[in-house]
């Protein structure tokens, strides 16, 4: 039975997902992909669904339950393919049991990422199948796709999708869903057990599947061609590049159009596109990866466009506009920017613990010429920005402390670091560690709200846990401090704070308030249920 739901991108992906016969879903917030798994949460209580401690774990996670027979499906932003490329990479080399899907969700533009990075990078390095949809329709009809091709193959499949259509909702046809896989361990072992001997075998394997990979890409329902006789231009137009190469409605333009949904690129439909036309156009939401590829098959003597030779921006997302330029289309500019309007950069909400431990830290931190304070990534990072101005770095998941860490190496004092509890849990435990065992002379601040409040409220797995954690690396009791972050008890927190900064060794002290948002939708719930 067919029915149409109004969807998400990624409330579309999580559908299929289900509907293709998932075991679980394993995971760690991030946008744009977190709202994944909150929808399986809250539509598929029989799908195993709680939020990992980071994207390693949960990585190696899904490939535990594919070893089982199960289908599995992992979810991150692109950065956090970073932290699960370990398992990733050797996922590769392994192979799978039950199907397994990566979806990256990358963020062109930086919407809310340190960086821009492109993910099919990763699929290509791998040597794995990437799928990249152009609709929420694909995301959801791929899903099922998805897992049949990682069966089909022994193979995980990496599915790419970018902010635009994650966030973005559109009408999608569901199906009736399949069954959840049966039990069914693995019994062969050497491809699971990466001592040298089985890895080369298994590498040479993952090599001599390339062409099967190759002509499923070519022969793919994803990769489809628009050809329009006489064309000079050809596009291929990847992912939701398609849409952006449509909307300027190509064909009446005498252009002939590649779309390509599934990797490896298809060579023989490019080389036939490159046939027909003078020149080819390569439109991608990301990096130019595809263009590079396309370029060393054509040769040099082939013009090639696309975001290396200046016809799309080389940063930043594509839009129908810049797309239609790159096309030949004139623009025309049917809106005047509003005037006298200030702007309102983000900032930390109104009674956030998180202020008043920015407060304290730049009272104390004045007192010091040379103090230095290593933000992280969550909420808090808008410590950067006015009025609190109170962080000197922000680079990655858990690098406060190792930063603080080789500052205080270096000679730097006092080494302050600031760390939220989801990202502490994520990766600081092995950062403090470190620094015990180096007896260095830092002040770690884990700023615990009681929840991962930058993705929405999603649990912390470290919740009501972290003087246990610290105690059992190896702080010492007497130089880990809880505190409530409020004015009332500023006086006792810049004490703390002072004492610490002045005690030549780790110390660690935890300001702990609940969220305010998270607290306020708890209110909330209470007040509808009277």
């Amino acid at each position: 039975m067919i029915s149409k739901r109004l969807l998400l991108g990624d409330e579309a992906i999580a559908l299929g997902a289900v509907h293709a016969g998932i075991s679980g879903v394993y995971a760690y917030p991030g946008t744009p992909s977190t709202e994944i798994t909150e929808f399986i949460q809250a539509h598929a209580p029989e799908v195993r669904s709680r939020w990992c401690t980071n994207e390693k774990a949960a990585m190696e996670a899904a490939l535990g339950m594919s070893y089982a027979g199960k289908r599995a499906i992992v979810c991150m932003k692109h950065v956090g393919m970073n932290v699960a490329a370990d398992a990733f990479v050797n996922s590769g080399i392994t192979g799978v049991n039950g199907g397994l899907v990566v979806l990256a969700a990358d963020d062109p533009s930086m919407h809310s990422s340190q960086n821009e990075q492109d993910s099919r990078f990763y699929g290509k390095f791998a040597m794995i199948p990437i799928l990249e949809p152009s609709s929420q329709q694909e995301a959801y009809d791929m899903m099922p796709y998805a897992f049949s091709l990682s069966e089909e193959l022994k193979l995980p499949v990496l599915m790419r999708v970018v902010t635009r259509l994650a966030h973005s909702r559109a009408g999608v046809e569901v199906t009736t869903p399949l069954p959840q896989n049966a039990l069914n361990p693995d019994n062969e072992r050497t491809h699971w057990v990466l001592l040298p001997g089985n890895a080369r075998r298994q590498y040479a394997s993952l090599v001599a599947k390339q062409p099967q990979l190759q002509l499923s890409a070519e022969h793919s329902p994803y990769n489809r061609q628009h050809s329009t006789e006489g064309a000079k231009l050809g596009v291929v137009a990847c992912g939701i590049a398609y849409n952006y190469v449509m909307e300027n409605e190509p064909t009446k333009r005498g252009i002939s159009v590649l779309k390509v949904s599934q990797y490896p690129l298809p060579e023989q439909a490019i080389k036939a596109l490159a046939a027909e036309c003078d020149a080819l156009l390569v439109a991608e939401d990301g990096q130019p990866m595809a263009e590079e590829q396309i370029k060393a098959m054509l040769g040099a003597d082939y013009a090639v466009k696309g975001r290396l030779t200046g016809d799309l921006p080389r940063m930043g997302e594509l839009t129908p506009d810049n797309v239609g330029a790159a096309l030949g289309v004139e623009q025309t500019q049917n809106f005047t920017a509003a005037e006298n309007v200030v702007p309102r950069p983000p900032a930390l909400c109104q009674g956030c613990g998180h202020r008043d431990v920015y407060d304290a830290l730049n009272k104390v931190a004045a007192e010091y010429a040379d103090a230095r304070i290593f933000g992280d990534i969550g909420c808090y990072t808008l410590g950067a920005l006015p009025p609190f101005r109170a962080i000197d770095s922000c680079v990655d998941m858990g690098a406060s402390i190792t930063m603080a860490k080789g500052a205080a190496d270096a000679g730097v004092h006092p080494a302050i670091a600031v760390i939220g509890d989801s990202t502490f849990t994520h990766s600081g435990m092995t950062g403090l560690l470190d620094a015990i065992n180096d007896k260095s002379n830092i002040t770690v601040i884990i700023s615990d709200n009681l929840t991962t409040a930058m993705t929405g409220g999603q649990d912390s797995a470290g919740t009501n846990k972290f003087e246990a954690i610290c105690q059992g690396l190896g702080v010492e009791p007497e130089h880990l401090h809880v505190v409530v972050p409020l004015p009332k008890n500023m006086e006792e927190i810049t004490r703390i704070i002072r004492e610490e900064i002045e005690y030549n060794g780790v110390s660690v002290i935890i300001p702990r308030r609940e969220c305010i948002q998270t607290l306020n939708r708890k209110l909330r719930q209470k007040r509808a249920q009277k």
